[in-house]
């Protein structure tokens, strides 16, 4: 696995983490329980942090590009992996968006349902083409 795609992956789970328990206070414990390398651990604080403070501009354009779909009503996996990609495709210049795509739907296969590569896919690709990114 890509150093990158452990940063993600490590991300998803801390995003999804602080979604179900707001309050509790553990921002990073995630990257110190795991081994990794400095340049994994940068890209992952890079992306919960990014994430986390521009949550309220990343929820209001996903909710604009998804089609009858409040970001409430959304599963919470689905939605921390369309955040981070909508992260990477306003914020990180470099990251080229075609990856930051691929990388949300192959990351959307191993910790989403069976319909959730192509949710995320849907909602990016809106955002995307009207561009937001």
């Amino acid at each position: 696995m890509g150093k990158r795609r452990k940063s993600r992956e490590l991300a998803l789970q801390q995003l999804f983490k602080e979604d179900l328990n707001p309050n509790s206070g553990d921002v990073f414990n995630l990257a110190e329980e795991h081994e990794i390398s400095d340049e994994v651990k940068d890209f992952y604080k890079e992306l919960v942090q990014g994430v986390t403070s521009k949550k309220l501009d990343i929820d209001r354009l996903i909710e604009e590009h998804s089609n009858n779909w409040r970001v409430s009503r959304m599963a919470k996996v689905d939605l921390n992996i369309i955040r981070m990609a909508t992260y990477e495709l306003l914020y990180s210049s470099e990251v080229p968006p075609n990856v930051a795509l691929n990388e949300a739907i192959e990351i959307s296969k191993k910790f989403g349902s069976e319909d959730s590569p192509s949710f995320v896919n849907g909602i990016l690709d809106n955002i995307l083409k009207k561009g937001q990114a």
